[in-house]
């Protein structure tokens, strides 16, 4: 006899409370929307906890990731949050690294170290994240004394951006850039998103607002526009 509520999963070889999932899917999905990311690097986590191996994990969670993203772009685009230009080729470059990504991760497999690859990368990717906000937090509240050297330091980068070839406006963010700058940076976050079975939004955001400089309600809606699609 099985145990009440709990559904056996032949692929993953468990059995998990069918409670439990709905849950963390609905909570996942809430998170997904607000903050423009697909919940793959939430929802993989999870399922880890409750007993899923690494790699059934990270592909299960792409259909979590599809819906929340649907949802999240059709609310997003009624609102006029999407930048179709930018997120076109944050797509593109996606699209190059996720095949890439996902061609480590068959070597891998095939050498028997794809779990332990996943693991890490998002022991590393978290902290590296994790790090890089709390040191924004910082030097927002010393913002007096750190003024000058932060515009120096955005000056420079400023300037090695303008002198990228392909320079073209993306009118719905307010930016100028180099078609180059989305292109390598979706097939970068591409490439880790494959690797870890996420849609890539907690990497993409950022990299984003950050690198891209994108207003972020504009970056919530343009991350799930391209997530969908990755």
């Amino acid at each position: 006899m099985g145990i009440p509520w709990h559904m056996y999963l032949p692929i993953a070889g468990n059995s998990v409370n069918i409670f439990l999932v709905f849950g963390m899917g609905g909570i996942v999905g809430l998170l997904s929307g607000i903050f423009g990311v697909g919940g793959g690097f939430l929802m993989t986590p999870l399922l880890i906890m409750i007993g899923i191996p690494s790699t059934v994990a990270a592909a299960s969670d792409s259909n979590q990731i599809v819906g929340a993203s649907t949802s999240g772009t059709l609310a997003h685009f009624r609102l006029g949050n999407v930048d179709i230009k930018m997120g076109i080729l944050l797509l593109a470059g996606g699209v190059v690294g996720g095949t890439l990504g996902v061609q480590i991760i068959k070597i891998l497999r095939a050498m028997g170290n794809a779990d332990f690859l996943i693991k890490v990368t998002y022991v590393l990717m978290l902290g590296f994240i994790g790090i890089y906000m709390f040191q924004e937090s910082l030097q927002a509240l010393r913002k007096k004394t750190v003024t000058v050297a932060v515009t120096t330091k955005e000056s420079r980068y400023n300037q090695l951006v303008q002198k990228l070839p392909w320079q073209t406006d993306f009118a719905k963010s307010g930016v100028r850039l180099s078609i180059l700058m989305p292109l390598v940076l979706g097939t970068f976050v591409g490439v880790l998103a494959a690797i870890m079975g996420v849609g890539g939004g907690f990497i993409m955001v950022p990299v984003m607002v950050y690198m891209l400089r994108m207003p972020m309600h504009v970056v919530v809606g343009t991350s799930l526009f391209q997530i969908l699609f990755t």
